[in-house]
């Protein structure tokens, strides 16, 4: 399998879910000028003014735009052409100054040459399963931060991801899905949005990989990196399992027992 086949049929994909999540995500707290994250991320991730803030895969720049909204001076880089324009016409709109350019992250130093010209890197939710290469990733990320500087990830938990509801069994639980060792693209034909449950993709077919904890970690240790926490949470922003129960702030959480991680977050500074 050839790079562009997988970078050209996820990129299709990203470009059709832009216009649904425009209208499925709620941007009213954005719009009202306070918007906010994830409860774990506002717990873990404070920005404070003035800050260079680059945001990996930002999609159509909410997250993005609310850390501009906190005074952060704000980099948001995505592979899709359609989520940076989004991107930028939100921004015009709420009156934010905040940069956006298209590319993807391993070729971003080529389009976006700042080396070592921000304090903080920022990657969130379903980020990393869209990229074959963690240590590239990392590479990446260890360039862009000054000395000192700090990658904040969240993301959904590895270990949950090898489970999935189209693999369950009778009791309505998930089911096995993928090893969690598994080494090779995961190519899926799948027309259903995580965000709204009536949309249908016609761009269904995407390649998607699984990242054990352990190879994230040391991606980021042979890249200069030192990690400061690694935090296992019982949540995650998106029903990843239809037994699943919406929580405080716009969470999800296994009814009853915690039956699994659902995300990690981890923060790792530059030497």
């Amino acid at each position: 399998m050839s790079a562009p086949e997988w970078f050209a049929a996820n990129r299709a994909n990203w470009d059709e879910r832009v216009p649904i999540h425009l209208r499925s995500y709620d941007l009213t707290a954005l719009r009202a000028g306070r918007g906010v994250l994830h409860p774990i991320e506002e717990g873990e991730f404070q920005v404070t003014p003035g800050e260079r803030v680059l945001h990996l895969q930002c999609h159509f720049g909410a997250d993005t735009l609310t850390l501009a909204q906190r005074g952060a001076v704000v980099t948001g880089v995505d592979f899709s052409p359609v989520a940076i324009a989004a991107a930028r016409v939100l921004a015009m709109e709420l009156g934010l100054t905040a940069r956006f350019v298209e590319a993807n992250v391993y070729e971003a130093p080529q389009v976006l040459p700042e080396p070592g010209g921000f304090d903080r890197v920022f990657v969130s939710w379903g980020a990393l399963c869209w990229l074959p290469d963690t240590v590239g990733w990392a590479k990446v990320v260890s360039s862009y931060l000054r000395p000192g500087g700090q990658l904040y990830l969240i993301e959904g938990h590895p270990a949950a991801l090898v489970f999935d509801d189209l693999a369950a069994g009778d009791d309505g639980m998930p089911g096995w899905f993928a090893p969690y060792f598994h080494s090779g693209p995961l190519v899926l034909d799948d027309e259903r949005d995580y965000s709204d449950a009536a949309a249908r993709l016609g761009n269904k077919r995407t390649y998607e990989w699984l990242h054990p904890i352990g190879e994230v970690v040391e991606a980021l240790r042979v890249n200069g990196m030192a990690i400061e926490f690694l935090r296992e949470h019982d949540g995650v922003p998106w029903r990843m399992f239809g037994q699943l129960v919406e929580a405080e702030g716009g969470m999800y959480r296994w009814p009853g027992k915690r039956w699994l991680p659902l995300s990690f977050s981890l923060s790792a500074v530059r030497a």
